[in-house]
């Protein structure tokens, strides 16, 4: 029985001077021959960075929204909230010429306005805090190996800086690889995995409809 996983990759593209995380990150997923799916923040997106968006597009990435701001959205009127995700949609669609079809929230910040204003399903995923500089590529690599599982969403980070998921990673994927899991981006592992992701106040953690963290109860 095939196994799916999906990496996705949250705060791209870099645009600190000499900072390539994100291109770093698609040179491990090449390495592999594994794409990936990236959630963007509008507002990092500059001239110089749109190469590596373009980039990850032609190795079968998929790109989503991570936000125009990565701010608090639960505390947004609707129209901050419309505005927040439009902007960044449609920075996304000027570089990729396709709409994102997920949405990230900043921080798994959630309110029902949310949800009534942002027509697409919402993500989260099993992550390893790996924002959190003291956790080490070790400490990252254990809880990636132990949230494995067929559908998993991995919510990661390629914030500027961030060499330690990539040193994870490097040792991670080559192993899971060789446990028969195949690595797909977000839009294909929901397919592969027989769901809709279109389900009322759904926050994806695993591509199965039935565990229950996947819903938001708020």
């Amino acid at each position: 029985m095939s196994k799916y996983l999906c990496m996705s990759f949250d705060d791209g593209p870099n645009n600190i001077p000499g900072d390539n995380t994100m291109n770093d990150m698609l040179d491990i997923m090449e390495k592999y021959k594994v794409p990936a799916s990236f959630f963007l923040i509008g507002q990092k997106i500059t001239e110089e960075n749109k190469k590596v968006i373009r980039r990850a597009v032609e190795m079968g990435c998929d790109i989503q929204n991570h936000s125009w701001t990565h701010s608090f959205m639960a505390q947004m009127t609707a129209e901050e909230i419309r505005d927040e995700y439009k902007k960044c949609d449609d920075a996304i669609i000027e570089i990729t010429g396709k709409r994102p079809t997920f949405f990230r929230p900043p921080y798994i910040n959630l309110s029902q306005t949310m949800y009534d204003n942002i027509n697409v399903p919402f993500i989260c995923g099993c992550g390893c805090n790996d924002w959190e500089a003291d956790k080490d590529a070790d400490f990252r690599y254990e809880h990636i190996m132990q949230a494995a599982q067929n559908g998993t969403i991995f919510l990661l980070h390629v914030m500027e800086g961030n060499k330690a998921t990539l040193d994870a990673l490097d040792r991670a994927i080559p192993e899971l690889l060789d446990q028969g899991y195949e690595f797909v981006n977000l839009p294909d592992l929901f397919e592969k995995c027989g769901v809709n992701p279109k389900k009322e106040k759904a926050l994806w953690y695993v591509a199965n409809n039935n565990k229950d963290e996947n819903i938001w109860r708020g």
